[in-house]
């Protein structure tokens, strides 16, 4: 079985095209190494006893992998060669495993360039993602099991995912790593010595794993695909060097470096702050990818002139969080009206509308923004964040209120702010369960799992009991539709609370307010 295995696994890899017909007995070696086959086994590899080739036809290479695979690791446990049988271990051994069948980094990075200058960007990063998928970087069979759907709103649709493949980060977690000393290999899951590492318990491996280096305004970074990718194509670039998130005046000229040498794809940067930033502080870099987020479809309000700056179009959003949109031909105009922009909120400061730049010597003020290019015009996407706390909302004034917590408490960053909500997995349980509780008539106040919930259903469900209201609740599918749908309300909320300035009419003229204070500038 163990050799029938190996033998369809490097049939997986030549048809994948990770290795070619010259690679197939030095990788078949290698993974007799790997799994310690004895040497008396060596005649049953002869090419009369090596198992035919199986016929695979139109199976799913994600499914058809996670099969091999998982026969693969079986033997390892049988074998003694995991210290433990759990998922850490089990991925672990696995990506070894898949190691084996890969080309040097090299040969990768230099496919990608020829792609890219011979055919296109698209081809290029086409190719990168397939390879990034075939090699079980982007573990596709766990991926698929994400939940995801679309909810209309009056900002247009949201996308609402519940993540099923990453484990939840805490907020207050991911304000202390920032401050965290730079100790260990690799520093962080970002630095590029993550190529090719063995992995630990705390850190995953990364053998299967191949950066393509780029070159944003003269500077070394890489380029890669996020392993749990949220949405298409969903892509990491990030400095060679471990520094922390900033953003200032260059962060938008690497924006548009990328999105020129990339016009498919958009790019974007986490805030440089606690609460409102991402869950990696301590390592710059920016997240884009293939892929056009709801607030990419959001429309101009407010069209706003700033003096200066006549051949750009500006304007507010209309959208649940505080968005700037300038848009123009000349990428360089754009950057420098954004790094103006940038430092005048930087020390803004507007009591009236509870927004202050700093308390205490700890700045407050920042701004998300996301670069893309619609044929020849680029666009900024300027969100502008604070994270300043209260008795009241220990959390972030502009976070995610405590009544929203059942359902997102973590920080909003760059995905979730362009309308992409990433959901705990949880949800997943708790939400069957509490349909299962509404269609049952069980108290779900008595069950742990969906206590949270019960004061959000009372608000809801009598509306959808409602004979008028044209809404069924028949079975579970009628159900989970309602709570889907209801759920969707909640990340509305939730992008309006993260909102510095809400959608009311005070807050539509305390941001006028701030754009009109950029004439003085």
């Amino acid at each position: 079985m163990i050799l029938q295995s190996i033998k369809d696994l490097v049939q997986y890899g030549l048809d994948q095209e990770l290795l070619t017909k010259e690679d197939e007995i030095y990788t078949v070696n290698r993974l007799r190494e790997l799994f310690r086959l004895e040497e008396t086994e060596a005649n049953s590899d002869c090419p009369e006893n090596i198992p035919a080739k199986r016929e695979f036809g139109k199976e799913d290479p994600g499914g058809r992998l996670e099969r091999i695979l998982d026969t693969l690791l079986e033997y390892a446990v049988s074998a003694g060669l995991l210290e433990a049988d759990s998922i850490v271990y089990r991925d672990l051994f696995d990506t070894k495993i898949m190691a084996a069948l890969l080309p040097r980094p090299s040969e990768v990075i230099r496919n990608f360039w020829k792609l890219h200058g011979e055919v296109s960007p698209r081809a290029a990063t086409d190719a990168y993602y397939k390879f990034s998928q075939d090699s079980n970087y982007i573990r596709r069979y766990r991926i698929v099991k994400d939940q995801k759907w679309m909810v209309p709103t009056e900002y247009g649709e949201l996308v609402i995912t519940i993540n099923l493949s990453k484990p939840e980060k805490d907020p207050k977690a991911i304000a202390a790593a920032r401050t965290a000393g730079q100790n260990g290999y690799p520093k962080c899951l970002l630095c590029m010595e993550n190529e090719g590492y063995a992995g630990r318990v705390d850190h995953p491996a990364r053998q299967n794993h191949r950066v393509i280096p780029i070159t944003l305004q003269g500077e070394a970074w890489g380029f890669q695909y996020s392993p749990y990718v949220y949405y298409n194509e969903h892509c990491i670039v990030f400095n060679k060097q471990h520094i922390p998130m900033k953003i200032d005046h260059s962060t938008f000229l690497r924006l548009f470096d990328f999105v020129e040498q990339f016009p498919h794809y958009i790019l974007g940067s986490n805030a440089d702050l606690p609460i409102v930033g991402g869950s990696i502080l301590s390592h710059d870099h920016f997240q884009g990818g293939n892929f056009e987020f709801p607030m990419a479809r959001a429309e101009i309000e407010t069209e706003v002139a700033i003096p200066g700056f006549a051949d750009v179009k500006a304007g507010i959003l209309k959208w649940p969080m505080s968005v700037i949109r300038l848009r123009g031909k000349e990428a360089g105009r754009l950057a420098e009206l954004s790094g103006l922009i940038l430092d005048h909120w930087r020390s803004y400061t507007d009591e009236a509308a509870v927004i202050y730049a700093h308390t205490g010597g700890e700045p407050h003020n920042t701004i998300t923004p996301i670069a893309r290019k619609r044929g020849d015009v680029f666009e900024m996407d300027l969100v502008l964040r604070n994270n300043i706390t209260t008795e009241e909302h220990p959390l972030g004034v502009y976070h995610p209120h405590g009544q929203l917590h059942h359902i997102k408490k973590e920080n909003i960053g760059l995905i979730e702010v362009m309308g992409l909500a990433i959901l705990p997995a949880r949800l997943k349980t708790e939400l069957e369960l509490l349909a299962d509780a509404i269609l049952t008539g069980k108290d779900y106040r008595k069950i742990e799992a969906t206590e949270k919930h019960a004061d959000w259903a009372d608000g809801f469900l009598p509306f959808y009991r409602d004979a008028n209201s044209g809404k069924n609740m028949k079975d579970m599918k009628d159900i989970m539709d309602v709570l889907r749908a209801e759920v969707g309300k909640v990340f509305r909320l939730v992008l309006e609370d993260s909102g510095v300035y809400k959608r009311t009419p005070e807050g539509k003229a305390a941001f006028l307010r701030f754009v009109d204070s950029l004439h003085r500038q």
